[in-house]
């Protein structure tokens, strides 16, 4: 229940200061959330993302303005977040299908409503998982600042991010320090969520660190002790992982009476480069801490 009041408080933020430029930290703040959680959880559950429903609402709010008042364009322009009448009429346009003059002289327009919470009964499915309470795990690491993933899936950056260190032999220089038993055991894609900025974060693809020496480009980070609770998944990728991570923020958290998002870190833990395997598995950890 606290974590259906925090997104309708977010949500009641938002519509507040939709005249006003907003921050996305204090919408997740509403919500007594990191950033990089809010809009990645907001994103799942409404299939769009935090800044598209700022748009779409100071876009409706715009056209209601044009058909109901006297207020020149320009000044409703930036009454939303727009510098010139053209960048307005832009952005309008494609979102309505008209320019705001023919919306001002009776024009059909779309109208987007204010998100509103209710409770419905969910779950009822079982899902595994453990806590694992892990030393401070000290990984090897090549890492890029990326746009945040809109989806419990990657993003083009995060796949083409991939791509490029498979293709360059940074993936398989990291698995050169893999020690004999590595925990977690696998190549890790780590969200470094608590160092996001605006839009982006930094993302790392990793393996637990065998201690040898360190050339190149490559960076050995000391991830702090965290609590983790570990969703193991198995089936078709990316398939697979994109609905663990829904039943992830839709069930397992605000369901659980004991354990609450942390922040700090999310690890992907791939076991093996099998990833067309229709019965791969890997597992998703995630920071939590006790209520």
């Amino acid at each position: 229940m606290d974590w259906i009041k925090g997104i309708q408080r977010a949500i009641d933020y938002t519509e507040a200061h939709l005249a006003e430029e907003i921050s996305f930290d204090a919408v997740a703040k509403q919500a007594c959330s990191s950033a990089f959680h809010f809009q990645r959880v907001f994103s799942i559950l409404c299939g769009f993302t935090l800044g598209d429903y700022i748009r779409m609402r100071r876009l409706s709010l715009a056209a209601d303005e044009l058909r109901h008042s006297d207020a020149r364009v320009i000044d409703i322009a930036l009454k939303y977040g727009y510098e010139t009448p053209e960048s307005f009429s832009r952005a309008f346009s494609r979102f309505h299908g008209l320019t705001p003059t023919e919306a001002r002289n009776g024009g059909t327009v779309k109208s987007f409503s204010k998100l509103s919470v209710k409770l419905i009964l969910t779950g009822g499915t079982e899902m595994d998982y453990r806590i694992e309470k892990p030393d401070a795990l000290k990984v090897i690491c090549k890492r890029v600042r990326i746009r945040k993933p809109q989806t419990g899936a990657g993003t083009p950056d995060i796949t083409g991010f991939w791509a490029k260190c498979g293709q360059d032999g940074t993936i398989q220089k990291i698995c050169s320090y893999l020690p004999e038993k590595p925990k977690p055991a696998g190549l890790l894609g780590i969200c470094f969520s608590l160092e996001a900025q605006g839009d982006l974060f930094p993302y790392g693809i990793a393996a637990a660190y065998n201690g040898a020496p360190v050339d190149g480009d490559l960076e050995v980070i000391e991830l702090p002790e965290f609590t983790y609770a570990v969703f193991p998944f198995k089936g078709k990728m990316p398939d697979v992982f994109i609905e663990t991570y829904r039943k992830i923020v839709t069930e397992f958290f605000p369901g659980n009476d004991r354990y609450a998002y942390a922040g700090g870190v999310e690890i992907e833990v791939y076991p093996s480069d099998q990833i067309n395997d229709p019965n791969y598995s890997g597992e998703i950890w995630i920071a939590v801490q006790e209520k």
